[in-house]
């Protein structure tokens, strides 16, 4: 009986000390996974802030385009800003900020338009005249780094950054049509949102997105795009070799070699009939291609000049998108519009009076059938013509 006893006692301290060891054992247990969480949520964390420290987490990207609406006569292209979702535009990132403020202010600009921008829009600007050789092989990235942070902060920022570049691609184009061999349809503007912590900031940069260089359709390479600026310089310098030295008699030589060896086209569909290539060497452009070309050969000469764009009313009445220049004379601004000084006649005769009808206009006489446009777009910057005297050049 006591044996019995003692082996009941024995039998309950040996089941007492498997459960204290069971239950420390789960203790351990439990105590083992807690840690297992816990550290997977320190990595988890750890991996969250390597990617707001490292990662760019790319907002949206910003295309120029142009207006395509075909004319019967002839069109003038304007650029717009058009939004492209990431999944459709994913341009090459350099996955990491760049921290440096890049705002080309080591170039002077004094042009036309470039005077009447806003500050943000004239870095765009400039960025592009500093990388003008730069941008000829069409696949070249203009770096911003954090110049549009400030912006970019605020409310509205991403709208107010698509203004200015919206405005300085217009800018740009109209001040400089030697820059002929670049499509702004194929130019993005990319913003990227850089997260660290709390702390957001912004890198900015252009390029081509998805296309294969910003070049124009025709050109594929630097190589043809240096031998395109050669062939149209050639033709200027050749032109310009004959001023006389005077301004009026100048401006004449040019607007009678336009007007006699550019055909204007009404097919609307050749390349490069909108620049000066088409003009000069193709011998075939539209308004917009003749007043480019105008200003082209004026800058070349020294004397002011710009391109105007608007709506004009032809022969037939109609209204049509029409692109003319004011150019200045004697201290006054006057109107010229080659391209209709130039008409087209079915019996293959043009009386000479009618390749003057448009030639140094006034005010009074132009705006009859010639109505300016400052906006080049819809939506777009309102930019200011000079102020064109009143009556025709005596």
């Amino acid at each position: 009986m006591k044996d019995r006893f003692v082996s009941i006692i024995m039998t309950c301290i040996i089941l007492m000390i498997f459960l204290a060891f069971g239950f420390l054992a789960i203790i351990l247990l439990n105590e083992f996974e807690e840690v297992e969480t816990v550290g997977e949520i320190e990595e988890n964390q750890e991996e969250i802030a390597e990617k707001n420290d490292e990662e760019i987490l790319k907002e949206n990207y910003i295309q120029v385009s142009t207006v395509k609406e075909k004319e019967k006569e002839e069109e003038i292209k304007t650029p717009k800003v058009i939004e492209n979702p990431l999944d459709k535009i994913k341009p090459e990132s350099s996955k990491q900020e760049n921290t440096n403020s890049n705002k080309y202010d080591n170039i002077n600009v004094d042009n036309y338009f470039y005077n009447q921008l806003e500050e943000y829009a004239k870095i765009i600007y400039r960025s592009f005249e500093t990388n003008k050789e730069n941008m000829k092989n069409g696949v070249y990235q203009i770096e911003f780094g954090n110049s549009f942070s400030d912006i970019l902060k605020q409310s509205n920022g991403q709208q107010l950054l698509n203004n200015h570049y919206q405005s300085a691609i217009e800018a740009y184009i109209y001040d400089n049509p030697d820059i002929f061999y670049l499509n702004p349809n194929k130019m993005y503007l990319n913003i990227e949102k850089i997260t660290r912590g709390s702390n957001v900031s912004y890198n900015a940069y252009i390029n081509c997105g998805n296309q294969d260089s910003y070049l124009a359709d025709g050109f594929n390479s630097k190589q043809q795009v240096e031998q395109a600026i050669s062939n149209v310089s050639q033709i200027r310098n050749s032109i310009l070799q004959n001023r006389t030295g005077s301004t009026y008699n100048d401006i004449k030589m040019v607007h009678d070699y336009i007007i006699n060896n550019t055909e204007y086209d009404t097919t609307i569909s050749r390349p490069n009939i909108y620049n000066i290539y088409g003009a000069l060497v193709n011998k075939q452009a539209v308004c917009e291609g003749y007043a480019k070309t105008f200003k082209y050969m004026m800058d070349g000469l020294g004397i002011p000049c710009t391109l105007v764009i608007g709506v004009a009313s032809n022969s037939e009445g109609k209204n049509e998108n029409h692109a003319w220049n004011y150019v200045k004379l004697d201290g006054n601004w006057y109107a010229i519009d080659t391209t209709w000084d130039d008409p087209i006649s079915t019996s293959g005769w043009v009386s000479e009076s009618s390749k003057t009808k448009y030639w140094l206009k006034g005010s009074r006489e132009i705006l009859q059938d010639h109505s300016p446009s400052g906006q080049f777009s819809q939506g777009g910057k309102i930019f200011n013509y000079p102020t064109i005297s009143m009556e025709n050049y005596q």
